[in-house]
C-alpha cells in the first residue's frame, strides 16, 4: 500500500491498521464464483520506490519514515519547479541539440506535465522500502554476462548524442540506424521501454487492468497496450515459438496466482531479454483495495544469477484512471524518416569528404 509520507505522522496509526485483518475485514475480500481470490481491476504501480537500490542504502531493505519522507519532499519540490511557465519568448535549440540529457541531444521531448511516476513511496508490510529488488542483498541487478554486455552496446550506440552528423561512418562496427531493426524495439513501439515482464513502474503510464476468468487472466500495461494473456492450468507452447512478451501459463497456489513466463522473443532495449529469459510472478490479494505482486528473473544469458523483488500494487477505482489506448506515432509513422535522415547525413558527409 502506498501513502504520501509527508502526512506521515497523521496516519501513522492508519498505516498500522491498513496492513491488518481488522482493517481488511470492512470490506470483504472479493472472490469468484468459483472462490478464488478476484484480481480483477485497474491498478497504479506508481512509486518513488526505486527498481534498483541507491548504494547509500548498502544492504539495508528499509528506510525510516523520515529518509522516506524526504524523497518526497524533494520530489514535490522538482515537480513544482518542473511545472512553472516556460518562457513563451525563449529560441529554438541549436541544430544537433545542446548536447544535454534528453530526447535527441534535447532537442526537445515529453515535459513533466507528460511525466507521472508517483508521490509516495511504497509500504510493504508498513515498512517503506529502499528498492523493489530484494535479492540479491544489495537490491540491485546482478552483473551481466559477457554477452550480454556486448548486447548493451547496441543500446548505448542508440543513445549517443545527436551532433547533426553521420559521426557512425567512423566506426568499425554497424550504425545505429544501417536498418529499421537496428533501432531499439522501444522506439519501434513494439516493446515498453520499462519492460512488461516482470512488471515494474515508469515514468509514466503506470496503470495496469487485470480482468480474470477460469481459464485465462489478462493483464493489460498501459505503456504500449501490452496485453498478457495467461492460460490457466496449461502448458507452455513448443520452446520455437517465441513472443515479445514470452508464453504465460498460471495456477493457484492456495490463494495466490502464480504465473510462469517463458518464450521470450529476445530483444535489445532499455529492458533487454534474451531467449533464455524465465519469469515467475506472484499475485496475492492482501485486501479488498490491493494486491501484492512478487517476482523471481532469471536469465542467465543476461545476468550471472537470477533476481528477485516485490511491492504492492494500490487498486484505483478513480473514474479518470482508465486504461486508454496508447498510441506510439513516433513508431508508427517516424522510422522511415529516421532512416531517411541518416542516408541524407551520410551523404553529406561523403561529399564533403570528412570521412
Amino acid at each position: 500500500m502506498r501513502i504520501n509520507i509527508l502526512f506521515y505522522p497523521l496516519f501513522a496509526v492508519a498505516v498500522l491498521l491498513l496492513n491488518t485483518p481488522l482493517w481488511a475485514g470492512e470490506r470483504e475480500m472479493p472472490r469468484t464464483q468459483n472462490g478464488k481470490p478476484d484480481l480483477s481491476g485497474t491498478y497504479d504501480i506508481a512509486t518513488l520506490t526505486p527498481v534498483q537500490r541507491p548504494e547509500e542504502f548498502g544492504e539495508s531493505l528499509y528506510m525510516t519514515p523520515e529518509e522516506a519522507e524526504k524523497i518526497v519532499k524533494m520530489r514535490a519540490e522538482r515537480t513544482a519547479a518542473a511545472d512553472a511557465p516556460s518562457d513563451p519568448d525563449r529560441g529554438a535549440p541549436p541544430a544537433g541539440g545542446d548536447g544535454t540529457g534528453g530526447a535527441g541531444g534535447n532537442v526537445g521531448g515529453y515535459n513533466s506535465f507528460w511525466v507521472d511516476p508517483g508521490d509516495s513511496m511504497s509500504l510493504v508490510e508498513g515498512k517503506f522500502r529502499t528498492s523493489i529488488i530484494t535479492e540479491p542483498s544489495d537490491g540491485r541487478q546482478p552483473p551481466l554476462t559477457p554477452e550480454a554486455i556486448e548486447g548493451q552496446r547496441i543500446v548505448a550506440d542508440q543513445l549517443t548524442h545527436n551532433d547533426g552528423s553521420a559521426y557512425w561512418l567512423e566506426w568499425d562496427r554497424p550504425g545505429p540506424f544501417d536498418h529499421p531493426e537496428r533501432l531499439l524495439a522501444s522506439d519501434r513501439c513494439v516493446a515498453s521501454f520499462r519492460g512488461a515482464v516482470p512488471a515494474l513502474p515508469s515514468i509514466y503510464n503506470n496503470l495496469h487492468r487485470i480482468v480474470q476468468t477460469e481459464d485465462e487472466v489478462m493483464i493489460l500495461n498501459e505503456m504500449v497496450h501490452d496485453a498478457r494473456v495467461v492460460r490457466m492450468n496449461s502448458e507452455h507452447l513448443p520452446e520455437h515459438m517465441k513472443f515479445w512478451l514470452g508464453d504465460s501459463i498460471g495456477w493457484w497456489e492456495g490463494d495466490t496466482l502464480v504465473v510462469d513466463t517463458t518464450n521470450f522473443k529476445g530483444y535489445w532495449g532499455f529492458i533487454s531479454t534474451t531467449p533464455t529469459l524465465h519469469v515467475v510472478e506472484r499475485f496475492t490479494r492482501i485486501d479488498a483495495d490491493s494486491l501484492r505482486y512478487e517476482f523471481t528473473v532469471n536469465d542467465p544469458g543476461m545476468w550471472t544469477e537470477p533476481w528477485q523483488g516485490d511491492f504492492v500494487w494500490p487498486a484505483t477505482t478513480r473514474p479518470e484512471e482508465r486504461v486508454y489506448e496508447y498510441a506510439c506515432h513516433e513508431g508508427n509513422y517516424a522510422v522511415g524518416n529516421i532512416l531517411r535522415g541518416a542516408r541524407l547525413l551520410e551523404a553529406e558527409t561523403l561529399a564533403s569528404g570528412e570521412d
